[in-house]
């Protein structure tokens, strides 16, 4: 009999995956559940010598084995567009292999980086990190080679490797897909770094809504755990702190304080995990390790992207949009090819709005920019992040001024409270965007009771007055707060307010 592939995937299992592969095993068909191919739109996806159909419901299995569900059918996987264009690294074993069989991730070269890696002294492995222009994938983009430099020189009788797998920003979801789809990628990487460092222990610190990555995690450590030896892994759950995605908060609860952010200096890099040297790296950056260390991986790596962005870059497609998933390419490509060639433009068939790059604190970015080149340093000259990857569209029914209230609120709730910029800032911002967008009102908040900014003989501010104290307020939290929850909460307001000022009420 024919087996059929079907993901086991979160997505394909909210999907009704596991209803789909039970209709197929009652039918004497054998299932075999493999990593998911990144085309959401199509979950469940059930795959039959390579051909394709989805999304399929229990209901069509019967005519998918009667040879029927033409409508379906979308032909031979691998060359539909959506995948074809893409260049995979580090999903290259997506839809490919069963996650947790050493067999299929030995068969499709897994291990040889690490192999490789261990034939070299750490200094060696250390240089080739930094040839192949690595930049972190979790946030700022800080070049891995550096900060793997500095750990390995740092004194300490102790150091560790921690991978940072809260993935807590909207419309993010590839550390989970590669955790619950090749989870031995990430552990090799981590391995490898920790030959590079010289450390002896890991943890991965997951995110607690993610049941099956944990799962996934937790036997995958089992399973390699001799091939490792004597590095061990620790898979370590979070509690739904968005702050504690910040590596310092981070460490924090590891070693079971409160997720707080700590004051820098000194850096995790120097004084980290239990005061000792550690490495703080996101699972994209670890799980591009292997294909680094593998034979001239550092410099096929570095001819990849542009600029110093360097490499692939598993770019999240979400929100309103047609075809959303996972798309990995090298660094330069557009939102204008993101969104409409690869996305296929909204779900609702409205016109594009926004798009907001970077989770919730990343810049909402306007139709006229959409030639931006997908780059760190392009970004960030427009204003905006890049961040995780995320990739959330927005129609033309959007509120602008609402999502920039939205920014605020959000930081209000997520902040540690350990500096006032965030803690405070934030929900003075809150409260000052809704006088914007009401008009303005007799109320007067905390902030007036600065003397420079009280406004003698009125109960309120003009609308005039207020824009420009919000403009102080984000100046405030960006450059006072100690992490970039509070610093980077300015960047969707500013933009909403810079591009769609009509969408904060009348002047």
């Amino acid at each position: 009999m024919t087996t059929v592939r079907i993901s086991d995937d979160s997505l394909a299992l909210a999907c009704g995956a596991d209803a789909v592969a039970a209709a197929f095993v009652d039918a004497g068909w054998t299932v075999e559940r493999a990593s998911s191919w990144g085309m959401h739109w199509l979950e469940p996806l059930v795959e039959i010598t390579g051909i394709g159909w989805g999304p399929v419901t229990v209901g069509r299995v019967a005519d998918i084995i009667a040879g029927g569900a033409e409508d379906l059918c979308i032909g031979p996987i691998a060359a539909h567009p959506f995948l074809a264009g893409q260049h995979r690294l580090t999903f290259a074993r997506a839809g490919k292999a069963r996650p947790l069989s050493l067999e299929d991730y030995a068969a499709s070269g897994g291990w040889s980086g690490l192999d490789r890696a261990l034939s070299l002294v750490p200094a060696t492995v250390v240089e080739e990190v930094t040839a192949s222009g690595l930049r972190g994938r979790g946030g700022a983009g800080f070049p891995a080679g550096i900060k793997w430099k500095t750990v390995a020189g740092a004194p300490g009788a102790r150091k560790f490797v921690v991978c940072n797998a809260d993935e807590g920003d909207s419309g993010t979801f590839a550390d989970r897909m590669l955790m619950e789809g090749d989870p031995f990628q990430l552990i090799e990487g981590m391995a490898i770094a920790a030959h590079a460092v010289g450390a002896e222990q890991g943890y991965i610190y997951v995110r607690s809504e993610y049941p099956h990555a944990v799962a996934k995690l937790r036997r995958a450590v089992d399973l390699a755990a001799s091939r490792i030896a004597p590095f061990a892994i620790e898979v370590r759950l979070g509690a739904g702190a968005y702050v504690c995605g910040e590596e310092t908060s981070l460490l924090n609860s590891i070693e079971g304080k409160r997720g707080e952010v700590r004051a820098k200096p000194p850096l995790p890099a120097l004084q980290g995990l239990f005061g000792c040297p550690t490495v703080v790296n996101n699972v994209l950056t670890l799980a591009a390790i292997p294909h680094i260390l593998s034979a001239g991986g550092a410099s096929r790596y570095d001819s990849l992207g542009i600029d110093r962005s360097k490499g692939t870059m598993p770019i999240q497609l979400a929100g309103n949009i047609k075809h959303g998933g996972l798309y990995e390419t090298a660094f330069g490509v557009t939102l204008n090819a993101l969104i409409y060639d690869v996305g296929g433009g909204t779900a609702s068939g409205r016109p594009v709005k926004a798009v907001q790059v970077g989770g919730p604190l990343g810049a909402y970015i306007p139709p006229a920019q959409f030639d931006l080149p997908f780059d760190y340093e392009a970004y960030a000259a427009a204003g905006a992040l890049i961040g995780h990857g995320g990739v959330v569209v927005f129609d033309d029914s959007a509120d602008m001024g609402a999502q920039a209230r939205f920014a605020m609120q959000f930081c209000a709730a997520e902040s540690c409270g350990k500096c006032t910029p965030c803690r405070i800032g934030s929900t003075r911002g809150v409260e000052l965007i809704d006088r914007i967008r009401t008009g303005g009102g007799t109320a007067v908040d905390a902030v007036e009771a600065l003397p420079q900014m009280r406004n003698a003989g009125k109960a309120g501010r003009s609308r005039d007055e207020d824009l420009a104290l919000l403009e102080d307020l984000c100046e405030a939290m960006e450059l006072g707060s100690l992490c970039a929850l509070g610093g980077f909460t300015p960047y969707p307001v500013r933009s909403a307010l810079r591009h769609w000022p009509d969408d904060f009420g009348p002047p």
